[in-house]
């Protein structure tokens, strides 16, 4: 047999292989009671390189962090709500009892009330403001959301 030959055939038997390992695959994906999303076969080679973030999928936030943070940030305008994603953006304003301009950015991230579910990021017209001020105001929001769940529950 020739070199182009014995390439040839060695090619196609790979191809072979390969479509019947992707057509397994896909029959035991079909055959599985729980499919992950995340999981499933892509379409053609080029999907390898392409981004396969799920576009249905959406953060859950917790609400009690959710209006605990507008409520303790109430003196900032809201420019920008997305519960979907769990974003607060706010303008500048100017806390009760005057101070400097804030502008806050709040991110809740889970559906747990806990302190991982939650990062703000504040600033004024001249920068960051310190770690501590940012968690002091973390602290407040998760205070406030405590007190609305001890409320919505009736204790």
């Amino acid at each position: 047999m020739r070199p182009v030959r014995i390439f040839a055939t060695t090619g196609l038997l790979a191809t072979m292989a390969l479509v019947q390992a992707c057509s397994d695959r896909e029959a035991n994906l079909a055959q599985s009671p729980v499919r992950d999303r995340a999981a499933e076969p892509r379409e053609t080679i080029w999907d390898l390189f392409g981004d396969r973030a799920d576009q249905d999928r959406t953060i859950e936030v917790n609400r009690y962090i959710w209006s605990a943070a507008q409520d303790v940030l109430s003196f900032l305008p809201l420019e920008t709500a997305d519960p979907f994603s769990g974003v607060l953006v706010y303008g500048y304003g100017r806390p009760p009892g005057g101070g400097p301009a804030y502008r806050a950015t709040v991110y809740v991230q889970d559906p747990a009330l806990d302190a991982r579910s939650l990062n703000v990021a504040i600033s004024t017209q001249s920068g960051p403001v310190t770690p501590a001020t940012a968690r002091a105001v973390e602290d407040a929001i998760l205070t406030r959301a405590r007190q609305l769940r001890v409320a919505d529950a009736g204790y």
